[in-house]
């Protein structure tokens, strides 16, 4: 089983009930948080998500909206005499079941994407032992704060599902390349090129209070794109 749970959506500044960015992966009983913004105990305790399960965190660019929230997490995780290891990671990993594998993404600092690919095991039929053969495998491409890049293909291509950074509606085109952002449709062009199954839309501005213009917009180009929405569990099939 392969899921990917909001927590935060917004980009830089949290507003109108949104937060910074921030998501837990669920490889069937494994956790793992990627990027860690402000509010993200917080939203944590929101959604239910047991800290104590989370083993591995990822970073993926050192903007503040992005990890200002992980010495909080590392102090709470102290204060509370957590013994377990803690492995933190801006590098490509390989992990128990799980692939996790990182590519460059266009961004104004070093910033990062990361894929994770569950391989699925081959189940045992009971009369004879006979051996089915494992499913296909799952993967989430992560992408994070990044202009228009096409080079990502080469690592997000074929996922199951995708999530896009989409800061600005297309008609602030040029603001966001300037800025190292992506629009709505810039993301949903990303997800139709890689073939990508879903397409999740987030890291908005905090300039729109009303965000169902990126899902329509997005939609023109992808018809499987969709808004990422906070404590919403997206299971990945």
């Amino acid at each position: 089983m392969l899921a990917v749970t909001i927590l935060g959506n917004n980009s830089a500044l949290s507003m109108h009930d949104r937060h910074q960015t921030a998501q837990v992966v669920t490889a069937d009983d494994q956790l793992f948080l990627v990027d860690c913004g402000e509010s993200t105990q917080t939203q944590m305790q929101r959604y239910k998500i047991r800290k104590s399960k989370i083993d591995h965190i990822f970073i993926s660019h050192l903007h503040g909206d992005h990890y200002y929230g992980l010495p909080g997490l590392l102090n709470t995780y102290s204060l509370n005499n957590r013994t377990e290891p803690l492995h933190l990671y801006a590098t490509p990993a390989l992990l128990p079941g799980i692939t996790v594998s990182c590519f460059p993404v266009s961004h104004r600092i070093a910033c990062w994407g990361f894929l994770f690919t569950v391989k699925e095991k081959p189940e045992r039929i009971k009369d004879g032992e006979r051996m089915r053969p494992a499913k296909p495998s799952l993967s989430y491409a992560y992408c994070a704060d990044t202009k228009y890049d096409e080079s990502i293909l080469a690592h997000v291509s074929g996922c199951n599902l995708m999530y896009h950074e989409s800061t600005y509606l297309n008609d602030q085109a040029e603001k966001a390349g300037a800025r190292f952002h992506s629009t709505s449709t810039e993301a949903a062009t990303i997800a139709l090129k890689a073939n990508a199954g879903r397409l999740l839309l987030g890291h908005f501005s905090s300039k729109y209070p009303d965000l169902v213009p990126f899902e329509t917009e997005a939609r023109q180009t992808f018809p499987g794109a969709e808004l990422s929405k906070e404590g919403v569990t997206y299971l990945i099939n």
